[in-house]
């Protein structure tokens, strides 16, 4: 016995020991004009650049929602934003407690840690040691959150502040007899492009090259681009962003918005003002003084802002840059580099003045890419460059596989080791697409679309819109062609579709809450009884008003055979597939751990809008996924959808049958069990009689009498005690 215990614990030592660390470093908004190793010709990136020299550099590299919280929710989950819940930064908390990457990976023996911007509006799950910036965090002086609650405020420089706490965890925090994976994360450069003290000088008295698409009049494309509110001439802020104080602005009249203040001076200290000052000051006075004296034009007012805009941003890249070359070197002095996997990354680009615009969001190249370096010196030979099409999606099952975890099949990406390993050629012709938000602060439509190697399609649905592009002779998307070649169109619409098939895209899978305050009061109440219910509901039924209905109809049946289960009632009259979805990601089943979740849902995408059956069973998947996430010890007993039609020849009926035809193949008779029991309330003729469901959709008692005879048995099996009657 001895020896079998001893050879399973050597066993695991050298399992661990094939193990790669994992070191992500990560930043915001970086664009790929700014990386020397992507071409820039503003900035020089050594330490970046060595990552690709040393490893592989990916030149069509794009994520799936280019704004902050959905590109991160991406990474840590493999999926598209609409699967994972976190569509918008506006909206609810990212739900960590479903299926992610550090989850999964401290599953497999690795040490987890974060240490800088996490920026999905809730606490770090997953993670052995974190400390993260509120929200965006500050370059100056900033606040972290901290692991046991509170914060602290560290003084110095944020790039340099997120760089010493990693190389702390890494050099005296951590086990360094198990593998680690380090999220290494970066607030620049994004906004307020308020660069390090040290690099004020950098660029001054240069000016930059001016982008061709500067001065870009949106012509050619959809309308909604000539409403944005993202012009670095019109929007920009001269005290937030461009670093010319409030006073000065008011004193001089200067022409342009100045509604936001700036946040990053007040946080200094008297030394850290006083060198700020003795650099700007003088800059500033040159200009007002050149407005003041006529000697400016609005046009150059729109150029002067650009190349301080510019200059600040590619500053703080600098620091993004020195500070990866502290990691890498700490990962050559410790004889780490070896069997560490090194990526460098940001959540999306960014526009650095093409088409006069900052911020991102658009699917156009500029936010559409963001950069992927990686480095494995056991594994990837060095210096290789693809072009193959990645997605955020795949950073997860990459770095799964690497470490000899299994991938969930729920999530959509794919391991790039076999583009860095073999060279394979064998992948996705195309990618996906989608930005949720409603317009908001920089006025950028909804919109989704794809790309392939040479065109990108955009549909813009407020407008009815699509835009087509032939990134070859068009490689500044300056022209649409989408009226110009009807069969090439066509061609890229269905490919647009299909991909949306593929990635499980559609109304019934795009979580939605509703308007109106009595389904908002049912949910707070549903919440209320989640968290009551956690560690002791065996049971939990999870659907729409078929459902709520328990507490109506079903009433005393349910406190015969459920009550005394402790069973939790998540259902809520009139939803469908995309409402459930919300539900889960905000707060209903969040802690339950049931023995058995049933879950009936559907028949209202059927009677509401007929929509298709596919779309509908992806929607009931993507619910099975979200629960399973949650609490992967509960066994799911999915009910066919119920029949919705008195007569077998209803139209309503005939789609439910389809939707069941497909949902029966979910069931794997491990976690996810099946079992239609619409035979149960139809007669010999395969009719609905009105005493069982008056109006072919709500059961009445009788009808839930039923429900539970059908379903008890197949309870009894999943390992609930039989009722005691």
């Amino acid at each position: 016995m001895f020896k079998y215990i001893l050879y399973l614990a050597l066993t695991a030592v050298c399992t661990a020991a094939k193990q790669p660390n994992i070191v992500f470093l990560f930043t915001d908004d970086h664009a790929l004009s700014a990386i020397s190793a992507y071409g820039s010709k503003t900035i020089k990136t050594p330490n970046i650049d060595r990552i690709a020299e040393e490893g592989a550099i990916f030149q069509n590299s794009f994520c799936t929602n280019s704004i902050c919280g959905p590109s991160r929710a991406s990474i840590m989950t493999g999926k598209h934003s609409h699967l994972n819940g976190f569509t918008g930064n506006l909206g609810a908390a990212f739900d960590g407690h479903q299926t992610t990457l550090p989850r999964l990976l401290q599953n497999a023996g690795y040490q987890t840690a974060i240490f800088g911007k996490w920026h999905l509006k809730s606490t770090p799950v997953g993670f052995d040691r974190w400390e993260i910036f509120p929200g965006q965090g500050n370059y100056y002086n900033p606040d972290l959150l901290q692991q046991g609650g509170g914060r602290k405020r560290y003084q110095g420089y944020a790039t340099d502040i997120v760089t010493d706490l990693s190389l702390k965890w890494l050099k005296e925090e951590r086990d360094p007899n198990k593998p680690f994976i380090l999220f290494c994360q970066h607030k620049a450069p994004h906004r307020t492009f308020s660069p390090a003290l040290r690099h004020l000088e950098l660029y001054d008295g240069k000016d930059l090259p001016v982008p061709s698409t500067f001065f870009d009049d949106y012509k050619n494309r959809s309308a909604t681009l000539a409403k944005h509110a993202m012009g670095i001439a019109e929007h920009m802020a001269w005290d937030y962003d461009l670093k010319v104080p409030s006073p000065l602005v008011k004193e001089y009249n200067l022409p342009g918005r100045n509604h936001i203040k700036d946040v990053e001076y007040p946080r200094m200290s008297p030394e850290q003002k006083k060198a700020w000052d003795k650099f700007f000051e003088p800059r500033n006075r040159e200009l007002l003084e050149q407005w003041k004296a006529g000697k400016l034009t609005e046009k150059d007012l729109a150029l002067w802002r650009y190349q301080r805009y510019a200059k600040n941003y590619l500053r703080t890249v600098k620091s993004v840059d020195e500070n990866i070359g502290r990691v890498l070197d700490y990962l050559d002095e410790s004889n780490l580099t070896e069997n560490t996997i090194v990526i460098y990354s940001s959540d999306q680009g960014f526009y650095v003045g093409e088409h006069g615009w900052f911020d991102k969001r658009w699917m156009f190249e500029e936010s559409l890419s963001m950069p992927f370096l990686i480095r494995w010196p056991e594994h990837i030979k060095p210096g290789q460059k693809h072009k193959e099409l990645i997605q955020n999606i795949d950073y997860a099952p990459t770095l799964l596989s690497a470490a000899g975890a299994e991938v969930p099949r729920e999530m959509q990406g794919k391991s790039l080791l076999p583009l860095v390993e073999s060279s394979s050629k064998e992948w996705r012709d195309a990618i996906y697409y989608a930005y949720y938000d409603h317009g908001g602060e920089h006025q950028v439509p909804q919109h989704d679309g794809i790309r392939t190697e040479r065109y990108k399609l955009i549909h813009f649905p407020r407008s009815k819109e699509w835009n087509l592009f032939d990134l070859k002779n068009d490689p500044n998307e300056l022209v649409s062609i989408h009226g110009k070649d009807p069969k090439l169109l066509k061609e890229l619409q269905s490919k647009y579709d299909e991909l949306k098939k593929e990635y499980h895209v559609s109304s019934a899978t795009i979580p939605s809450s509703r308007p109106q305050p009595w389904w908002k009061q049912r949910h707070k109440l549903l919440n209320k009884r989640t968290k009551n219910g956690s560690g002791k509901a065996e049971i939990v039924f999870i659907g729409d008003s078929i459902t709520q209905a328990w507490e109506t109809h079903g009433k005393d049946t349910w406190q015969k055979y459920y009550a005394p289960r402790n069973a939790v009632n998540l259902g809520i009259s009139g939803d469908r597939t995309e409402h459930v979805m919300w539900r889960l990601q905000n707060g209903n089943f969040t802690g339950l751990t049931p023995k058995v979740a049933v879950v009936m849902i559907g028949t209202n995408n059927t009677g509401h809008k007929m929509q298709p059956a596919l779309e509908t069973a992806q929607g009931i998947r993507a619910i099975l996924d979200q629960i399973r996430s949650k609490s992967p010890d509960t066994k799911i007993l999915l009910l066919g959808v119920f029949p919705r039609d008195a007569s077998p020849e209803g139209k309503m009926r005939k789609r439910n049958e389809e939707i069941n035809e497909l949902i029966d193949d979910y069931a794997d008779d491990k976690h996810i069990f099946y079992q239609d029991i619409s035979q149960v309330f139809l007669d010999d003729k395969g009719t609905l009689p009105k005493e069982i469901m008056p109006d072919a959709l709500h059961p009445r008692q009788q009808g839930y009498q039923l429900w539970a005879e059908a379903i008890e048995p197949t309870l009894n099996k999943l390992g609930l005690s039989p009722i005691t009657k």
